[in-house]
């Protein structure tokens, strides 16, 4: 095995990272959007007999200059499936071949379950593992509908036949900005974490396909907005990155039809597959529930290792 560093081919990178539907924050854009901003970014190819069989993409916080926090979210994304023991080497050579000086805290967070070959030691493991909803696009629109959970589907029902619009939105900035502020505000009440609101114009600019990168549906109740959701498509990939709405598109049940909606035109557009994001039932119970009840796979993450 040989490590890349500094890898310099993003074509290459985006081709590898489409036919494995790997996860956003592997995405090459995501980590250009990220150096933009300010934080540091590596990346890295493994190969094996002069094949690519890993990608990860670090995240990288410093600390006067001496100490630096390493992080890989949900990666490495493995080209082939490698056994453990591959993969104790490849995270070998990771730890061993980084750039850089001084003391590192070197993180990974694989997208694998605890029962896969992980190559990891189970004593290194400092957190727990979080979980997300998985849904694939790929069957029909009526296999998806018919497989929504029965509470689900009946409140697409009935949102489907009451008053709200649905609009696609432009992907110029300008026009969701209403609706990142709004969301901002929601988390902020809600104690909730996320991506600043500039992530999403300078991932715009760092993939210079607005059209091809996101995709964003508003719910209008007469001639106010009630609900918004915007996605970022990645390769085969689309994740759900933003919700809002307020108590009038609740009562409407407009994330039902607005997430309805975009599942038919995420794979209209050819996206394979939809990652809903984070769930937790105890702090998010409701939205746990609604990610749920769309029928995909509840996929429980390993957790994060100290290499």
């Amino acid at each position: 095995m040989r490590a890349i560093w500094s890898f310099d081919k993003p074509d290459t990178w985006d081709a590898c990272h489409a036919r494995v539907g790997a996860a956003l924050q592997q995405d090459w854009a995501y980590g250009s959007t990220m150096k933009m901003l300010g934080v540091g970014v590596e990346r890295l190819v493994i190969e094996q007999d002069g094949e690519p069989v890993a990608l990860a993409q670090f995240i990288l916080r410093f600390w006067g200059g001496m100490a630096a926090l390493v992080l890989c979210s949900r990666g490495p994304v493995w080209l082939h499936d490698l056994d453990a023991a591959d993969k104790a080497r490849a995270y070998r050579l990771i730890k061993s071949s980084l750039p850089l000086g001084g003391f590192k805290c070197v993180l990974t967070t694989p997208e694998e379950s605890a029962s896969q070959g992980l190559g990891l030691s189970a004593w290194r493991r400092v957190m727990t593992g979080a979980a997300t909803v998985m849904l694939d696009l790929t069957p029909t629109e009526e296999d998806l509908r018919s497989g929504l959970e029965g509470n689900w589907r009946n409140s697409l029902n009935g949102a489907e036949k009451g008053k709200l619009q649905v609009a696609r939105m432009s992907p110029k900035p300008g026009s969701f900005r209403w609706l990142l502020d709004a969301e901002q505000a929601q988390r902020k009440a809600r104690g909730l974490d996320g991506l600043p609101s500039t992530f999403f114009d300078v991932y715009l600019q760092a993939r210079k396909t607005p059209h091809l990168t996101t995709l964003g549906l508003r719910s209008d109740l007469g001639k106010n907005p009630v609900a918004g959701m915007i996605f970022l498509l990645h390769g085969s990939t689309a994740t759900y990155q933003v919700g809002w709405g307020n108590d009038e598109g609740r009562e409407q049940r407009a994330h039902h039809l607005l997430m309805w909606r975009a599942i038919r035109e995420l794979k209209a557009q050819g996206i394979r597959r939809l990652d809903l994001g984070g769930v937790n039932t105890q702090r998010s119970a409701g939205l746990a529930r609604f990610k749920i009840g769309l029928g995909g796979e509840v996929r429980q993450f390993a957790g994060t290792y100290l290499l």
